[in-house]
């Protein structure tokens, strides 16, 4: 009878278990999703249009999970990083065109992620001539980091001071009635609304989310048996991401209304619209902790998966662990690289446009990575698994319409 009762809690611990042996790379992308050009672009969006733009947050829950879930099947049961399978199926030229599009996805990441640390400098008066090449050192050493599941993690450890925004959310005690009101009123036919909106989109579906992760579960060597614990733990983090960047929008909106429509021009501002809430050193102290998880986690992300993508490309297998990248060409590109977005940061006095410019930055780039996406998923994967059918048209129309729209929000924007 005691052997019956404990049955059940021995299977429940063994899943448990075997949950936490799966776990890392979906957690681990989707707190670095929610990263600094995340976290300012959320406030931009709630400070100038309220709670207008919660409802494309909330809506991009299912799109992400869709596409990242396709990743992860491609991960598991190819056993391949991205542009490796890109290689194996499409052939050279395909794999260095997703290259360029993920260093390019990358530069905009690194942008981001040393606009987060500078301007949480300026809030304790640190100077960018010092947060900036302490930043940049910093990223360097992360690609030099000899161990996957070391820096994987240490990036969950410091993404997690993330949750400080639910916090935050709690605090700022929204209105309800206004809430519902705005999220109705939607502006189509503004161009600055929909130039945000391009820049949400961009925010959410970082291209080098899935490089990062399929080669992450690729270096992890998952199984078929791991499948349904990675399914879930990307779904967990894809809600978990959304609901971060949602609790830093309504926030914002909350404590500025009804003075909406302002814009915010420095992390600063942003710092200020937020800590009222917890008192002037508390809430900074929250507000940096979590720019500067966000920011960190990010950069651990992008940088892996650069890394992974340039080796994978010239026939290197999942390059953190063998290290292809050690070689001078490497280095030299990844170093001008982190120089080159700490100079573009160090001049640019507009933090906040410098940011939403990145998200925008990776609408553009969205349809390459995901038709890549799309195209290994209905061709490379075992015959039972493969994307066809409805399901197939149904992601290729959403995805277009996904596409279309951060292209024509970023156009409009800049026209």
């Amino acid at each position: 009878m005691a052997a019956a009762a404990k049955s059940p809690r021995r299977r429940l611990a063994a899943r448990a278990l075997g949950f936490l042996a799966v776990s890392g790379p979906g957690f681990l992308v989707m707190l670095a999703d929610t990263d600094a050009g995340n976290i300012v672009t959320a406030a931009q969006g709630g400070a100038q249009w309220g709670y207008r733009l919660l409802p494309l947050v909330l809506a991009l829950i299912p799109i992400l999970y869709l596409l990242q879930e396709i990743t992860v099947r491609l991960g598991i049961y190819t056993g391949r990083g991205f542009t490796e399978l890109i290689r194996e199926r499409f052939g050279a030229g395909w794999a260095w065109l997703s290259l360029a599009g993920l260093a390019a996805a990358t530069m905009g990441s690194l942008v981001t992620e040393l606009t987060g640390v500078a301007g949480v400098g300026e809030l304790y008066g640190v100077s960018r001539s010092i947060t900036l090449p302490l930043a940049a050192a910093a990223l360097l050493a992360i690609v030099a980091s000899g161990s996957y599941r070391r820096a994987e993690r240490a990036g969950i450890a410091i993404g997690s001071f993330l949750l400080a925004f639910f916090a935050v959310l709690w605090a700022a005690h929204p209105n309800l009635n206004t809430m519902a009101r705005q999220m109705a009123d939607l502006p189509l036919t503004n161009r600055n609304f929909l130039f945000m909106t391009a820049a949400i989109i961009g925010m959410t579906l970082n291209p080098w989310m899935v490089f990062y992760q399929q080669s992450a579960i690729a270096e992890k060597k998952l199984q078929p048996g791991d499948y349904v614990a990675a399914r879930w733990e990307t779904a967990a983090g894809a809600v978990l991401t959304q609901l971060l960047s949602g609790a830093v929008l309504i926030s914002v909106a909350s404590l500025l209304l009804p003075k909406t429509r302002a814009m915010l021009t420095s992390v600063g501002e942003i710092s200020g619209a937020l800590t009222p809430v917890f008192g002037e050193q508390a809430g900074r102290a929250a507000f940096g902790l979590g720019v500067l998880g966000g920011s960190m986690a990010a950069a651990l992300v992008s940088s892996l998966a650069l890394a992974w993508g340039a080796g994978e490309t010239i026939g290197h297998r999942r390059a953190q662990n063998s290290r292809p990248f050690e070689t001078a060409w490497f280095h030299g590109a990844y170093a001008a690289a982190v120089a080159t977005s700490a100079v573009l940061v160090w001049s640019e006095p507009d933090l906040v446009w410098l940011n939403i410019g990145a998200q925008v930055l990776n609408a553009f780039l969205l349809p390459l990575v995901i038709g890549l996406l799309l195209a290994l998923g209905a061709r490379a994967l075992p015959e039972p698994l493969r994307l066809r059918g409805w399901r197939l048209w149904l992601i290729v129309g959403i995805s277009t319409a996904l596409c279309s729209a951060g292209f024509l929000g970023g156009l409009s924007g800049m026209l």
